[in-house]
């Protein structure tokens, strides 16, 4: 029986205006401080950066769709990082050979075949599994607000066995393993980080929360220091 990975990225479910708000970075400048920064400089320009995002009604009944379009093993366990990195090592871990991964991202690497000469990282770990052979199967189901297309990754698509289902496409016979929910903190904004957690605990499934740092948005007590430091992130 096949065993499969279903992946989820915390940006499936956020529209923003800018779209390329974002860094393929993760460290803690990426995933706090240019947030600060983005806010500082936007309201400069009497614009409020909160209002350029908008969090999907779908992630409101995202579960019932998951639990009725996978079956989901009995002992399943969730992993929540902030890296979608990890999706590499549980896939690897629990013996996955296919992924599912709902994404606004593919994550098979950006700059070509070249890129998936360079470690695992958030940008490229579905491209490593599939050409060091720890999966067969990759499936990306993308996000209504994504900007790529599948076209993107041509080569790729050539080479791997990839697939770019739409969410009624999807088999309700797949079984799935184990299950990643990542904040992916450089691309989602920290003010939707309660949120983040409840979509977690909605899931009815145990978890195991593994580096994901809280972040704390506030920016009615920012002294001139600390926008002096955002300002230099």
């Amino acid at each position: 029986m096949k065993k499969c990975l279903l992946s989820i990225d915390w940006d499936y479910f956020i529209y923003s205006q800018n779209g390329n708000l974002g860094s393929f970075s993760e460290n803690k400048t990426t995933i706090i401080d240019l947030w600060y920064k983005r806010y500082l400089k936007l309201n400069k320009d009497g614009r409020d950066i909160q209002k350029i995002f908008r969090l999907s009604t779908d992630v409101d009944h995202f579960w019932d769709r998951i639990k009725t379009t996978f079956r989901l093993k009995e002992d399943i366990k969730a992993y929540v990082s902030d890296s979608h990195a990890l999706s590499y090592d549980i896939a690897e871990s629990n013996g996955c050979s296919s992924v599912y991964l709902f994404d606004a991202h593919s994550d098979l690497g950006y700059g070509g075949l070249s890129s998936l000469n360079f470690e695992v990282n958030c940008a490229n770990w579905l491209g490593k599994l599939l050409k060091n052979n720890r999966v067969n199967e990759a499936n990306i189901v993308y996000s209504p607000f994504s900007m790529e297309k599948p076209g993107y990754f041509s080569l790729m698509n050539k080479i791997y066995n990839i697939r770019y289902p739409s969410v009624d496409d999807l088999n309700p016979e797949i079984n799935i393993e184990a299950i990643h929910i990542c904040r992916s903190g450089a691309w989602t904004p920290p003010w939707f980080d309660e949120r983040f957690l409840q979509f977690v605990k909605d899931s009815g499934v145990p978890y195991k929360i593994s580096d994901c740092p809280a972040r704390k948005w506030d920016i009615k007590n920012m002294s001139l220091s600390d926008q002096i430091y955002y300002m230099m992130a």
